[in-house]
């Protein structure tokens, strides 16, 4: 692509072809080619209980999340996904317990501090700057980066990753569809170099359209080497395009496992995709 067409797409100078190894501490993880699983975890939470005031949304709850895979967090409403997504990005600080990324312990840093480790967030309702352009919402997610010329490198593949979003690059954001901004949030998320991208409901309020090309987006992007923790009530769909699942309840992890295991379990089934024993295994 030319220097020209580059500058009007982006607003940014031209930067080089993309594919060269970065610093993976510092989050520039290289992004081509498959992802592969590791043996070690990249983030674990261990044992952690979590408050709000005087109640408890967590129970020592453990969950991995290991290089190249998607993990699945599913549960019912006030079954503690949400709370999980805030422990990992230090917005809710653990009473008791630990979060480890990389090997390193992050409890106690702030969200900032944990996003510059390599952790990119897509959070529920996308949580737009509506009255910014989406270039501008684009180039918020690589607020932490002062390496201008990647970022230029970036904000072009993030164009040629979500072709729609290059259609609306010039629009702000609050005048996009449900699915549109659900598209920008997770560019914008990307445009941190993320090792682990945590997702929070990304199917939620979105056309069965939409949904189809959100999971399909999320499985490219673990292709191409980011470990993706994601929360959904969509058991069927999100486990479809997962390695592995956890399911909480009440703030406790009562199931956990592969995914296609998980799919076949019968308290899976009952619970979440309509089988008769839904309510008893609900109560």
């Amino acid at each position: 692509m030319s220097a020209v067409v580059t500058v009007a797409r982006t607003g940014l100078a031209p930067a080089t072809a993309w594919g060269e190894p970065r610093d993976e501490r510092r989050g520039d993880a290289h992004h081509a080619g498959p992802a592969s699983t590791s043996a070690a975890p990249l983030l674990e939470l261990r044992k952690v209980n979590s408050f709000y005031g005087p109640v408890q949304a967590h129970f020592d709850v453990d969950l991995q999340v290991r290089s190249g895979q998607i993990v699945s967090l599913l549960g019912g409403n006030a079954s503690g996904k949400s709370t999980t997504m805030k422990v990992v990005l230090g917005l809710l600080r653990p009473r008791s317990g630990d979060v480890l990324f990389d090997g390193q312990s992050t409890l106690g840093l702030p969200t900032p501090q944990v996003i510059r480790r390599g952790i990119g967030s897509v959070p529920e309702a996308r949580r737009l700057f509506p009255a910014m352009t989406v270039r501008e919402n684009l180039l918020m997610g690589a607020y932490a980066r002062n390496d201008s010329r990647e970022v230029a490198r970036d904000l072009e593949r993030m164009l040629e990753l979500f072709p729609r979003v290059a259609e609306r690059i010039g629009f702000q954001a609050g005048t996009l569809s449900g699915g549109e901004q659900q598209m920008v949030a997770m560019a914008r998320a990307l445009m941190g170099r993320p090792r682990l991208l945590c997702m929070d409901e990304p199917t939620m309020g979105l056309s069965p359209l939409y949904v189809d090309k959100v999971l399909e987006l999320i499985a490219q992007i673990n292709r191409q080497g980011i470990s993706v923790f994601m929360v959904e009530q969509n058991a069927s769909l999100a486990l479809q395009i997962a390695q592995h699942g956890y399911v909480l309840q009440t703030g406790r992890v009562v199931l956990s496992g592969p995914a296609r295991q998980l799919l076949d379990d019968a308290r899976i089934r009952d619970a979440y995709l309509g089988g008769d024993g839904a309510a008893s295994t609900a109560s």
